[in-house]
């Protein structure tokens, strides 16, 4: 079993940047590790992954303006966002895939953090 727990939150301005830490309590290293953002009356979106072997993939609204890491020695995963938008304002979930390479799709990930409230004002 494995728990998470994300971190780094806020309230920002259009432009600014943020950094969302996620620890795990489990040995997460063989597995991938995600980020994924939900808004009110929305589903759940994929917004970065990286598998176990430290590729990373991103969801086009993202892709050059986040980067997502991870430390498998502290079993950690963050993710830097900056140029942060408006419809960046989202609940950010970390999760921990079945699998090494993970995918889009929540269904694969079997573990989830409780989220961190992003906001960012215009």
């Amino acid at each position: 079993q494995v728990q998470l727990v994300e971190s780094g939150g806020g309230l920002v301005q259009t432009g600014a940047s943020l950094r969302l830490s996620c620890a795990a309590s489990g040995r997460t290293s063989s597995r991938a590790m995600g980020w994924f953002r939900q808004t009110p009356g929305k589903d759940r979106e994929f917004v970065a992954r990286i598998t176990a072997s430290g590729t990373s993939y991103y969801a086009d609204s993202v892709k050059g303006r986040f980067a997502i890491s991870r430390d498998n020695a502290k079993n950690t995963v963050d993710l830097q966002m900056n140029s942060l938008k408006p419809e960046d304002t989202a609940v950010y979930y970390c999760a921990v895939a079945q699998y090494r390479s993970g995918s889009d799709y929540e269904n694969d990930y079997p573990y989830w953090g409780q989220g961190t409230q992003v906001t960012v004002s215009s």
